[in-house]
């Protein structure tokens, strides 16, 4: 069986994947896994027609397989084969596929060919988290209210709440009862850190809300020379996306000329257009100039960021 797993929800592909492998008793001599950022097709080829050693049946797993986009990160050599192997492929070899953008293209061929001989299964954003973290609990008692409450302080990802409820739980391995009260103690409270909106908070000079985000970044140990860069990368592409938008580009043929998903684009696009482009460039160069003083020794590293929210 061939899956196509797919979506923004990695604690959930990841849950599919274990349950895949109990449900077929795959041991780890017999799994193999592939990045397609990071291996080359052929490698994988080789792979799935080769025979186990230990067993009959053997696991493939392939991470970040963006074959399944419009807009690919890169091109990838023989596609055309893999495709023939999924016309035809060896039942004794299961294949998953990890996708972690929102959407797939169903006009793609190789899409096709997953839904005639495989499943595909879509991850993202639920609309019942509730549930979800129901089931982390296994074993502990907790209130909705409580599981409320802890979706309220962490936010709607699965992968922080996770970590989350399991510091809960080797907290209250004894009596195993969870309240109010071990969550607003034990777990951090996360405000929304989505750079798009740390910069609109920054450029619209809403500095208590930018400086209480910058505060947040740090304590997840985040160093401040990351930030500047992410803060550089995210106003570049707001740059260079309305710059080619204005020109009459499309946003796939920009995706494919900045070699970026065409999500981000979207996105850089939206946030870009309520700026002036010589505000874009001017905070530009006063991150290089932070980047280069903190790198120097010339700027105080922990400082230096928060200083120029400040000075906005």
């Amino acid at each position: 069986m061939n899956y196509l797993l797919y979506g923004t929800e990695k604690y959930l592909i990841d849950k599919e994947i274990k349950n895949i492998i109990d449900k077929n008793k795959f041991n780890d001599f017999n799994i193999s896994k592939y990045d397609l950022e990071e291996n080359t097709m052929n490698e994988i080829l080789e792979d799935i027609n080769t025979m186990s050693l230990f067993s009959t049946n053997k696991l493939i797993i392939i991470d970040n397989a963006f074959i399944f986009n419009r807009v690919q990160s890169k091109k990838i050599d023989n596609i055309d084969l893999l495709e023939d192997y999924l016309k035809n492929f060896n039942k004794d070899t299961t294949i998953i596929f990890i996708d972690r953008n929102e959407k797939i293209d169903n006009s793609k061929k190789i899409v096709k060919l997953i839904k005639e001989n495989g499943v595909i299964k879509e991850y993202n954003t639920l609309k019942n988290i509730n549930s979800v973290v129901k089931e982390m609990f296994d074993g502990y008692e907790i209130t909705n209210q409580s599981i409320n409450l802890l979706i309220d302080r962490t936010g709607n990802n699965l992968d922080l709440i996770y970590n989350e409820v399991e510091k809960l739980k080797i907290y209250k391995i004894d009596d195993k009862i969870i309240t109010d009260k071990d969550i607003i103690d034990l777990t951090v409270e996360n405000i929304n850190i989505d750079i798009f909106n740390f910069i609109d908070n920054i450029i619209n000079k809403n500095k208590k809300i930018a400086i209480k985000t910058y505060k947040e970044l740090l304590k997840y140990n985040e160093e401040p020379i990351k930030i500047i860069a992410m803060l550089a990368s995210k106003f570049r592409l707001m740059y260079q996306a309305c710059t080619l938008s204005k020109k009459g580009l499309t946003e796939d043929s920009i995706s494919e000329i900045l070699g970026v998903h065409r999500y981000p684009v979207h996105l850089a696009i939206i946030s870009g257009y309520k700026y002036n482009s010589k505000i874009l460039l001017n905070y530009l160069d006063k991150l290089a100039d932070l980047d280069i003083g903190i790198k120097t020794g010339t700027a105080d590293k922990n400082l230096a960021l928060e200083l120029f929210i400040l000075s906005l």
